[in-house]
């Protein structure tokens, strides 16, 4: 059944509600935003706290770490826009002027914007999901150069605007149910009445989308390892010990500096020329 949004979200809330909903069941979206509203005093403690910590409040939700990061992004970008936490003036520009607004907050994907656009702003936008994208390829809908670069095109032209809140309710849940669980028979049940030739696209996708996987983790174990032998040739600079104890016998090395006893002993050896001279025994005789 379509899920309708409360009426007296603010826009900034529904923002922030579809940071927790993309990739998620609704009832764990709602729970998770629910527990951020009930944990923390206000929007702007949510803003300063760690993406770790809100993953752990949003633990319900598959991907809680993501979400945290888009809601504090999208909260800082807005606290630093405006000062505040409010975003309501997007109701009241143009849509299209509204909708680059949008863009410009940082933590918003292109899911949050689209249904900050629907619910928010009454435009004609329908949020897709990363499991939504992988949903439409696997019955027939979009093609795979489309699916690769995330993208429906002509979804709003075939869905009318009066039914696209409960078209992408409906496509929310199928692809958070994909993306919690996509070996699913219930699911493949569903993806089977709409289009027969699911299985083979699916599996194709799958491989194609493991290989990629496997590659870009190749690519940066070689980079460590290349990293890692790259620092073995490289000398080792000396710790801070070592080039302590060199100075030490440097300065062991070097010849004393005389001393002001030192000097004094010597000028007691050296004859004075200026003192008078001991006359001899033979002058005093010699005198008298």
């Amino acid at each position: 059944k379509p899920v309708v949004p409360p009426a007296d979200r603010t826009a900034l809330e529904h923002l922030l509600y579809a940071c927790c909903l993309e990739n998620a069941r609704y009832e764990a979206a709602d729970e998770a935003f629910a527990r951020l509203k009930e944990m923390y005093f206000d929007w702007n403690e949510i803003r300063v706290t760690t993406v770790s910590e809100l993953a752990e409040a949003m633990a319900g939700i598959p991907d809680a770490a993501g979400a945290g990061q888009r809601i504090k992004k999208a909260l800082q970008s807005v606290f630093e826009s405006a000062y505040s936490f409010d975003i309501e003036a997007l109701r009241k520009q143009n849509l299209g002027k509204a909708e680059k607004d949008l863009e410009k907050i940082q933590g918003a994907s292109p899911f949050v914007r689209a249904y900050v656009a629907q619910n928010a702003l009454e435009g004609h936008s329908i949020p897709v999901s990363e499991g939504a994208i992988e949903v439409l390829y696997a019955v027939g809908v979009i093609s795979e150069q489309e699916a690769d670069k995330k993208q429906v095109p002509g979804l709003e032209r075939a869905i009318p605007k009066n039914k696209g809140v409960e078209f992408g309710s409906l496509l929310q849940q199928i692809a958070a149910d994909f993306y919690a669980s996509p070996g699913s028979s219930k699911l493949r049940a569903i993806l089977a009445e709409i289009d027969d030739g699911y299985k083979e696209r699916l599996s194709q996708r799958t491989a194609k989308l493991e290989e990629e996987a496997a590659k870009v983790a190749a690519d940066k174990q070689r980079s460590k390892s290349r990293g890692a032998k790259m620092s073995e040739m490289r000398p080792s600079q000396p710790s801070k010990e070592s080039h302590a104890a060199a100075k030490e016998e440097k300065e062991h090395a070097k010849p004393a500096k005389p001393s002001a006893d030192d000097g004094a002993k010597k000028g007691k050896d050296k004859p004075n020329p200026s003192a008078p001279k001991k006359k001899s025994e033979s002058e005093r005789l010699e005198k008298k």
